[in-house]
């Protein structure tokens, strides 16, 4: 989980907002075993392209005004936020390639050293 954020109510916005790449939040709880089975797939997803993707979570049982504000119903869903505006969103346990084919056109260009 080192390529992952936590996000909550509390500092949501301003983690969403001042992220230099765009921002999957995965809405989840752990009593949710969709959420479980999607779990490895978003960490390989943040492992690989760092740099151009963060991957956050929200805990929807311990942040409920964040998932209410977004009208997050059902879990898993994830939200793809570009200059901390909402431009995607996928509800379920998706497989990679079909959350990578609707992510690499918003992600951050690699950057060059």
């Amino acid at each position: 989980m080192e390529h992952e954020i936590t996000l909550t109510d509390a500092t949501f916005d301003e983690q969403i907002t001042q992220s230099a790449t765009p921002v999957l939040v995965d809405f989840w709880a752990p009593w949710c075993a969709p959420c479980r089975i999607i779990a490895p797939v978003l960490s390989g997803l943040a492992q690989d392209y760092a740099g151009q993707l963060t991957v956050g979570k929200v805990n929807v049982d311990e942040n409920p005004a964040v998932a209410a504000r977004f009208g997050i119903t059902g879990i898993p869903t994830l939200l793809l936020f570009k200059n901390g505006k909402p431009v995607g969103q996928w509800i379920g346990a998706l497989p990679r390639p079909m959350l990578e084919q609707g992510l690499k056109p918003h992600l951050a260009p690699i950057q060059k050293v």
